[in-house]
């Protein structure tokens, strides 16, 4: 297929308008797009819940706290640790860019043990309440990632390919729209019909880990791996190999949930 055949990417500016110093960029933008979703699913949540408003605002607003720090120091331990080694304060440089889904997770569920604590409920409550909230946000955040034209796919000659501007001029797979589809669309809808009724405690948890790690793992034999890292010698990435214990634990909270609770609870639910 001639290269004239393939869609060549729009020069989009990441910058969407200044005031001042202060810079708004599409990927600030989806995360806020993220926020808010979840901030008006959670309320329409929680009617089914017995905490209050005040608790609910609390705990989105430390659980974005824990997706913003966990996400900076997860991306710096698990794909710049030699950087850091070298220069510790490059913790510091987030101008750099830099946020990874794994260490926002870690970030998160900190927050939530706290809350939780806080709220007086138990930690896989909690999370079966959040779990549903988070896929909104990571299919916002992948549009984030096409519109700035990166952490874009490998080389393909499928018709929907896309030339990517500082990507070697060749046509790749958009795999930031796969993820975006699988990860925040399909994830979505299947999480949000699933915990509709009640189900044992931890189980939406579960399914959380198990539905986003497949999608990931799955995706990501189309996203180009990390220059700096390419591929282990077993031919997977650092996100499969990170994807990995978040689908086995996945699993082992959706068995152990059943098995507590064959007949499904409704514990924190509003009769």
């Amino acid at each position: 297929m001639a290269e004239s055949s393939y869609l060549v990417f729009p020069n989009i500016d990441p910058i969407i308008f200044s005031l001042g110093p202060l810079h708004v960029r599409w990927y600030g933008l989806m995360y806020l797009v993220g926020f808010v979703a979840a901030y008006l699913l959670a309320h329409k949540r929680l009617e089914k819940t017995s905490w209050s408003k005040e608790q609910l605002a609390d705990l989105l607003f430390w659980g974005f706290v824990g997706v913003i720090l966990g996400g900076r120091i997860g991306y710096v331990l698990f794909y710049q640790f030699d950087m850091f080694v070298s220069n510790p304060l490059y913790l510091f440089k987030i101008w750099a860019g830099g946020m990874s889904f794994h260490g926002g997770l870690l970030g998160v569920l900190a927050a939530l043990a706290w809350q939780a604590k806080r709220m007086n409920a138990r930690f896989l409550e909690v999370g079966d309440f959040i779990a549903p909230l988070v896929p909104i946000g990571l299919g916002a955040g992948r549009i984030g990632n096409f519109l700035n034209a990166e952490l874009w796919g490998r080389t393909t000659d499928v018709p929907w390919a896309i030339i990517f501007p500082n990507a070697g001029n060749v046509p790749r797979h958009p795999s930031q729209l796969y993820e975006f589809a699988l990860e925040g669309v399909v994830l979505f809808i299947i999480l949000w019909l699933y915990s509709a009724k009640p189900r044992p405690t931890g189980a939406v948890s579960g399914l959380f880990l198990l539905g986003y790690g497949a999608f990931r793992f799955f995706v990501e034999y189309f996203r180009q791996p990390d220059a700096h890292l390419g591929l282990y010698d077993i031919g997977l990435s650092q996100g499969q190999l990170l994807c990995i214990p978040m689908i086995l634990l996945g699993v082992w909270l959706m068995v152990r949930a059943y098995r507590k609770e064959p007949r499904v609870s409704t514990t924190n639910q509003k009769q």
